[in-house]
């Protein structure tokens, strides 16, 4: 199993969602972990609710994390921050580049949500047929 980090300024929103996304979709394929440069004291809370919409509840296993946080990782997803992340050692890194939906509508974080979940499922068939 490949583990996977969804990287992001706060951890707190968008590689979050990943993050849910990667345990949920990716169980048997990928261990999936987030982790943020800074971080912010809890899961943004339009996250998480536009996340139990669809059955998926982040603050049971999740919450804000450092890079230091995580073991070392085979793959690195940045969510698009627009800033440049933190080298971190791995065989794979790509960017999502994904626009944060913080302080915006519901309508936005359901555009952001449902391409995290696409582009989730396009890498665990990548993982799968061996391509990553």
């Amino acid at each position: 199993m490949k583990r996977v980090a969804f990287i992001c300024v706060h951890n707190s929103c968008r590689s979050q969602m990943a993050e849910a996304f990667g345990r949920i979709l990716g169980l048997g394929v990928m261990e999936a972990y987030s982790a943020g440069t800074e971080t912010r004291p809890a899961i943004n809370q339009d996250a998480v609710r536009i996340m139990k919409e669809i059955g998926v509840d982040m603050e049971l296993l999740q919450k804000p994390k450092l890079l230091e946080d995580i073991p070392a990782v085979d793959i690195v997803v940045t969510m698009g921050c627009n800033v440049s992340c933190p080298l971190l050692p791995c065989q794979h890194r790509e960017d999502w580049g994904l626009d944060d939906p913080s302080g915006k509508s519901d309508e936005e974080f359901r555009v952001v949500r449902n391409l995290i979940q696409a582009k989730m499922k396009d890498l665990l068939r990548r993982l799968e047929s061996g391509a990553v």
